[in-house]
Formats: C-alpha cells, structure tokens, sequence
C-alpha cells in the first residue's frame, strides 16, 4: 500500500515504514504530523483525489533535521572577465511514514 501526498509544494510517494527526505519542515524531531493532502491512495482498489482524496491521511514522525550536499553554481561570460562562484545547501527534513489511513 502506498500514497503520493503533497509536502511544501512537491508530491512523494509515501509506503509504510518508509523513511523520505523532504524540504525543510517547521517541526521539532521526533513528534509526530499528520497528512491530509493525500492525493493518491494505492491498496486493494486505486482512489484518486480531485484534488485530494476526502478523508485519507497519512501519519509521519519526524526524525531529524539537516543540509544536503553542497552545490555549486558557477556563472561566467567569456571574455569578458566576469565570474560569480555560489555555494547552496538546500535544508531538509527527514520524515518516518507511520501510517496510511484511507
């Protein structure tokens, strides 16, 4: 059984016991949040939402904070004598599926 549920913007695929690294959520570790843009439910029968599935959620822990891997962004035109080198490391969150309930 799985869902695809709506976290800040973007869709994941959510299984049980699964873990997901998702954008950056404004919770501390380990406490618990609910899901309720839910908008596909995969089990015995397919139920998809126009736009959300009316009463499926999806409960989830969150486990723990951090920074992904830095990128880098490098800008220049030639020969023009212009270069700009930029760092970014996007914040995440990483979230425990506990349960999803249709």
């Amino acid at each position: 059984m799985y869902a695809v549920v709506e976290i800040n913007g973007k869709q994941y695929k959510a299984e049980k016991g699964k873990t997901l690294k998702v954008d950056l959520i404004a919770a501390e570790p380990n406490t618990k949040m609910e899901i309720d843009k839910v908008l596909l439910v995969s089990g015995d029968t397919l139920s998809v939402g126009a736009p959300y599935v009316s009463g499926a959620k999806v409960s989830a822990t969150v486990e723990s904070h951090g920074k992904d891997k830095k990128i880098i962004v490098f800008k220049y035109i030639p020969k023009k004598d212009y270069r700009r080198k930029h760092g970014h490391r996007q914040p995440y969150s990483l979230i425990k599926i506990d349960d999803i309930k249709v």
